[in-house]
């Protein structure tokens, strides 16, 4: 019995630590909305206008960044970059909702104009340092309590505020123009990044995913001491020099004999004087021709001859 009465205050505890880390749930998301905006209406003074657009903008920053919390908590940078992202987006919609004054007060109150912190490893609204009543409202809830889903937030309007573009229809009140961006500037940046999740920031990651265990690197090599060689991987410690090698006499380097280049130019000239000499094929038929014509004629002369030799015989007889 005492086992399971254990086992069930393990459970209710991470019960009780999980909503407070990743994935909120959209009950306890519209719930933390209520309570941080009805402390803002409270604080700021509010009108019932002014308070309903102010839970619709704190709406959709608490949905954006409830999921990239874990990892802002672990300090990885590109959590941190879009969580201020965020933030400054928020801050930027609230200009157009509270009057000059107003957000004055709002930028001087930590925890409205930085609502979320980091404490052991888990990631908190600031209004519960202040108000640490949770069942306890000032005002009721928002008209659209649980209806709104994101419905006016700027990625449906190309990126524009939507409560900049309908001030002049609701509002009639100065509108603050300094600076409010938490990434006004690197040092106060880091400065309020430190305070918020006092994290060492990582390196910065091109997915929004959350990073893989990191590459295990090989273990260095042992070190082989000069003064003590171990077989082949010892090295002297300095470069032995090569001997020198006898100098060519360039003067002297053929010895009397024709060098290989001598050789083929005078191979290329007996055979350039060869092709001069020799007769081309024109020129032996002529030749053969001329023979042939020689010995015909000849050949006649010698019939020519005979036949004179041997009429003068016939005379003699």
């Amino acid at each position: 019995m005492k086992r399971w009465t254990t086992l069930l205050i393990v459970i209710c505890m991470l019960g009780i630590t999980i909503p407070a880390m990743g994935a909120m749930s959209i009950s306890k998301m519209r719930q933390n909305t209520r309570f941080l905006t009805d402390r803002m209406a409270y604080e700021l003074k509010l009108s019932p206008q002014q308070y309903n657009d102010v839970y619709e903008v704190n709406y959709d920053f608490v949905n954006n960044v409830r999921y990239l919390m874990d990892d802002v908590v672990r300090g990885y940078d590109y959590a941190l970059e879009r969580y201020y992202d965020f933030l400054d987006v928020r801050n930027d919609d609230l200009r157009w909702i509270l009057s000059s004054a107003q957000y004055r007060r709002f930028m001087g109150a930590e925890h409205f104009y930085r609502p979320i912190y980091a404490h052991e490893n888990k990631w908190q609204f600031r209004i519960y340092l202040v108000y640490n009543n949770v069942n306890f409202f000032y005002y009721g809830k928002p008209h659209h309590y649980t209806s709104y889903c994101g419905g006016h937030y700027r990625t449906h309007f190309n990126n524009v505020s939507y409560y900049k573009t309908h001030y002049r229809d609701r509002y009639r009140h100065d509108v603050y123009d300094g600076h409010y961006r938490i990434r006004h500037d690197r040092v106060t940046y880091d400065t309020h990044r430190r305070r918020d999740f006092n994290v060492a920031v990582r390196p910065s990651r091109k997915d929004h995913h959350r990073p893989a265990a990191p590459h295990q690197s090989r273990p260095d090599r042992p070190q082989v001491r000069p003064d003590r060689p171990s077989g082949e991987h010892h090295r002297p410690s300095a470069p032995q020099a090569r001997p020198d090698r006898p100098k060519k006499d360039h003067d002297n380097k053929h010895d009397g004999r024709p060098s290989r280049r001598e050789q083929n130019s005078r191979v290329d000239k007996d055979r350039r004087e060869n092709k001069r000499t020799a007769p081309s094929g024109r020129e032996v038929r002529r030749e053969n021709k001329k023979k042939e014509k020689d010995s015909n004629l000849s050949r006649e002369r010698n019939k020519s001859h005979s036949g004179e030799r041997s009429a003068a015989r016939m005379r003699t007889v």
